[in-house]
């Protein structure tokens, strides 16, 4: 099988990075907004919770649960050990260092920034409780490692299976009252931004390698 890193076919990294600025933007106008509003949701917030809650049902609630057990920090962590260690195994270390690289940018980022937003949950959540809700961790993280792992493969069941996922994630979280709907958002919109920046960073870095080391070859080719 052939390492993702070194496809032929890999697009341009301009798009890539221009997705990551508009991600990056989007958090910092949703961070700057919130923040004036820790304590007071937004409208839509408050329609998605009332619609969430006026709907629920025991088998909606194990349904919610699941991701959100799989998606705490432990099982999270172990997920990225997996998922690292399997790359590792197949000796693709540019892979192996994308993936490291997006999640460790991704937890680095996500708890200290809802720290310092500390906007309060909804009083009715059945999970967490503590004045992190934006953003969603859960979210953030499962968006991370769906969009870099979507990235290297980019094959269509690799983004569908990993959309699913990560919409299970967000209504899970909205479903349990454990975050607003704006808090996923938020989640999903830093996600994809540090899969997208510690993937073009990694694959620059890994290009000019690639013609550095061609360049030495070619060199000692002429020499001979």
């Amino acid at each position: 099988m052939q390492p993702p890193h070194e496809r032929p076919d890999i697009s341009r990294l301009v798009p890539v990075i221009v997705g990551a600025a508009a991600a990056i933007a989007a958090i910092i106008i949703l961070w700057i907004v919130t923040s004036v509003r820790r304590d007071q949701p937004f409208p839509v917030d408050l329609w998605w919770h009332n619609l969430m809650v006026s709907h629920r049902t025991d088998v909606g609630l194990f349904l919610a649960w699941i991701p959100a057990h799989i998606g705490g920090p432990v099982l999270a962590i172990v997920t990225g050990l997996v998922v690292v260690g399997t790359l590792l195994l197949l000796r693709w270390w540019w892979a192996a260092i994308t993936v490291t690289a997006t999640l460790v940018l991704c937890i680095g980022i996500a708890a200290p920034l809802a720290s310092i937003v500390g906007r309060i949950r909804p009083d009715d959540s059945l999970a967490e409780s503590v004045p992190t809700s934006f953003p969603s961790g859960h979210v953030a993280f499962a968006t991370a490692l769906v969009t870099v792992l979507a990235l290297l493969f980019r094959h269509w069941p690799w983004w569908t299976l990993g959309a699913i996922w990560v919409l299970w994630m967000a209504w899970g979280r909205t479903y349990l009252a454990a975050h607003w709907l704006t808090d996923v958002i938020g989640g999903m919109f830093l996600g994809v931004a540090v899969a997208l920046l510690a993937w073009a960073t990694v694959e620059t870095i890994r290009r000019r390698r690639s013609r550095a080391a061609e360049a030495v070859s070619a060199s000692d080719e002429r020499t001979d």
